[in-house]
């Protein structure tokens, strides 16, 4: 039987796995909502969606994803960033790259996450007040990535700078390390306001003495609980005092 410690180590594995399984599941959906989605936000009108080639308009597939979501984030908070979503994937890799990692306790990085806050507030208004129009024509002619280009060249003025706005913004996590899952992406920001009543999660105990070494390990700049945690577990293994765990909160 493997030791605990050896089992830890074998997480950030699993959990790369995981996310290639999720990329083959889920990839095209997040492709299509930020290429062809027609809708100003993307991913909530699929069954009214005239891409006829986007999986969520299969409904099945579209009440699934939309059920599964919101009970993971009360029983594992964060994860489905740092397990599921394609987005993060390609954030985390990119993250690998980039040029400023940003792995500090200090309070100023709290106020990136502002950007969270005024993107759900914006898409919130986007959805309830504008009705989320859609504002570009799907063009499908011959192959996939000719019908994108044709488009963007049909696409109104504010479809192409929501598009462009996420596109630039995942790149620049070649700048700044999952600049993108960090400080911008609305449902991470979701995530964050019900994570604090999830069951389950990496943790940390009164054995803490900041030592920082979750932190230097961390894709997401955090500790366990702390914001931006996503449970992905490459912290588990660091920890000189165990004072790390996965599973209910602890009142000591």
């Amino acid at each position: 039987m493997k030791p605990l410690t050896e089992k830890l180590y074998t997480i950030p594995v699993i959990r790369r796995i995981v996310q290639l399984i999720m990329v083959g599941g889920l990839g095209k959906w997040a492709f299509y909502g930020i290429f062809r989605c027609p809708f100003l936000v993307p991913f909530v009108n699929c069954q009214s969606c005239p891409v006829l080639t986007c999986w969520g308009r299969l409904t099945a597939y579209f009440y699934t994803a939309w059920l599964i979501i919101p009970i993971s984030a009360i029983l594992v908070g964060r994860a489905f960033c740092g397990w599921v979503c394609p987005v993060g994937f390609v954030n985390q890799v990119l993250g690998k790259a980039a040029i400023f990692k940003l792995r500090s306790r200090k309070k100023i990085l709290r106020f990136g996450q502002l950007g969270m806050a005024l993107l759900i507030v914006a898409c919130a208004y986007i959805y309830f007040i504008m009705d989320n129009p859609r504002m570009m024509i799907p063009i499908r002619t011959g192959e996939v990535f000719n019908s994108i280009y044709l488009s963007f060249q049909h696409a109104s003025p504010f479809w192409l700078a929501r598009t462009i706005f996420i596109i630039v913004l995942i790149i620049g996590s070649l700048i700044v390390a999952n600049a993108w899952c960090r400080f911008i992406c609305p449902a991470g920001g979701l995530f964050e306001i019900v994570k604090k009543i999830s069951l389950f999660g990496i943790r940390k105990t009164s054995a803490c003495d900041n030592c920082d070494a979750c932190l230097r390990v961390c894709e997401m700049g955090t500790r366990p609980e702390e914001m931006n945690c996503n449970n992905c577990g490459s912290c588990l293994h660091v920890c000189h005092n165990n004072a790390i765990y996965w599973g209910k909160k602890k009142h000591e």
